[in-house]
């Protein structure tokens, strides 16, 4: 499913040049971008040629690698972001194998520290990040609608609608959905 005015085969390609230019950036082959990120060479050849979109998890290790959240990449290979975000202009990115979708809300914007992302999880569906893309993110996970368990630096949350879990993550992190529907939430992020 495609969003009104969002061009996702686009924003893929800009994805996966960005992605190709920030490991020449720092003069890695990709040997050493599968060592330092633990994914094969052969996949990150594919990514940084446009032939595969990343997953989630995957997209979050090359975050890690090169110490960037995900919204602040994402924002890299969009235009500078307006004072205000129009709900239509929000952009989406979906993860179709673990059936997670992400908005951002409040992108990442020169000069400032936070953004807002909403996510989607669809019932059962579970994501596991083994590390921060930044050590020490500031989190704030306010539940709009559904159930969810957060695990954070080890340990488990179960929150419902209206809760809000905060933390600073310096290990990894998991969310899955507990409900019979989807559960949706704000995540506010702000850079150490």
């Amino acid at each position: 499913m495609r969003d009104a005015g969002l061009d996702t085969d686009a924003l893929d390609a800009r994805l996966s040049t960005r992605l190709a230019e920030l490991r020449t950036e720092r003069g890695w082959s990709l040997e050493e971008l599968a060592r330092r990120a633990d994914i094969s060479r052969s996949t990150l050849s594919r990514l940084e040629r446009g032939e595969i979109s990343p997953t989630a998890a995957l997209l979050n290790r090359l975050c890690a690698v090169y110490e960037r959240t995900m919204s602040r990449l994402l924002a890299e290979v969009e235009s500078e972001p307006p004072a205000v975000v129009r709900a239509a202009s929000q952009p989406v990115w979906r993860d179709a194998s673990s059936r997670f979708v992400r908005r951002s809300v409040s992108p990442p914007h020169a000069g400032l520290r936070g953004e807002i992302v909403e996510g989607t999880l669809s019932p059962s569906a579970d994501i596991a990040y083994d590390e921060p893309p930044v050590p020490g993110l500031e989190q704030h996970v306010w539940v709009l609608e559904g159930a969810v368990e957060i695990t954070a630096n080890g340990q488990a949350h179960e929150l419902e609608a209206g809760d809000c879990l905060r933390f600073r993550l310096w290990g990894s992190s998991r969310f899955r959905c507990t409900g019979a529907e989807p559960v949706r939430y704000a995540v506010m992020v702000v850079l150490p």
